[in-house]
């Protein structure tokens, strides 16, 4: 068997009139791994998302699913996913336990290896099992929709911007349950536009922009991609000519006596930056310093490829 929960091989899609949504990616998801697939908007994220799930027919490559082929094997290739689709999508005429009821009958489970309060317990709707699901909020519609993706126990589940509209302590708690399922051994592959969220949870970030693969690297190796870094300074007195140097990208006087200075880490660390200053006569009174993260590398990945 192969490692990989997920290999997208030269995968590309050419829609009628000639857009490409995705052009010649290449990628593995290892099992048991939290993976994240993040882009812009019309980046090709869902058109990689939905031909996964076969609702999208790919123009050429090849894709697999726990070491089925989405083409050759279709149906056990469906059977070892589960996909969270953005939108949110349901019956307003079932309850959550009738909807996890109808989905597992789809997918063949035998009635007495159900689980649907099981699920229902897990994403914390087993109290609304038997309302109606037009009368849950838009946090209790999406946990409904993670537990649906779940009723055929599928070792690789795909989350497409799960908590896009969803408040601070439920985003918390979904999360709290996705990385418990990682922990029981299921490979997750999560899109979002909270870069904090990807930062912290997946263990490696795939970058797609304009149908392309731009990046593919483990989650810590990306951050450390982030050459500049940001150091604040407040001055004794005021300033009026900003200082210059080769190692500073940009210097910014942000108020009278306070000066934000931008250096390429490669070339000098922070306290070379502060020797710097005070080698041209001025006081410095405090510090602070940013450190990289997701967003820099990126806003600077997906800048360069626009």
């Amino acid at each position: 068997m192969t490692e990989n929960a997920i290999s997208i091989q030269n995968l590309s899609k050419i829609y009628a009139g000639g857009k490409q949504a995705l052009d010649d990616v290449s990628f593995n998801v290892e099992r048991g791994s939290i993976f994240g697939l993040l882009g812009p908007n019309g980046a090709g994220k869902s058109t990689l998302i939905n031909t996964l799930a076969g609702l999208v027919k790919k123009t050429s490559g090849t894709a697999s699913i726990w070491g089925f082929d989405i083409d050759d094997n279709p149906r056990n290739a469906k059977a070892n996913i589960g996909i969270v689709p953005q939108e949110i999508m349901f019956d307003p005429f079932f309850t959550p336990r009738e909807s996890l009821e109808l989905q597992a009958g789809l997918y063949g489970v035998p009635k007495s290896q159900r689980r649907s309060m099981e699920l229902l317990k897990a994403v914390r709707l087993d109290d609304k099992a038997d309302a109606y699901a037009r009368t849950l909020s838009g946090g209790m519609k999406r946990r409904l929709l993670v537990a649906k993706a779940m009723v055929h126990s599928p070792p690789v589940i795909i989350l497409d911007e799960p908590t896009a509209g969803v408040d601070i302590e439920l985003r918390q708690q979904l999360w709290e349950y996705v990385v418990d399922l990682n922990k029981q051994g299921v490979t997750v592959v999560l899109t979002t536009h909270y870069l904090e969220e990807a930062e912290e949870l997946c263990d490696r970030i795939a970058i797609i922009n304009h149908g392309k693969l731009i990046t593919n690297k483990p989650t810590k190796e990306l951050i450390n991609m982030a050459r500049e870094k940001i150091v604040q300074l407040t001055l004794e007195n005021d300033i009026t000519e900003t200082p210059i140097h080769d190692a500073f990208e940009k210097v910014e006087i942000i108020a009278g006596s306070t000066l934000e200075i931008t250096y390429n880490k490669d070339k000098m660390n922070a306290g070379e930056v502060l020797s710097v200053i005070q080698s041209m006569g001025l006081n410095i009174v405090d510090v602070t310093t940013k450190e990289a993260d997701l967003e820099d590398v990126f806003l600077s990945l997906t800048s360069n490829a626009a």
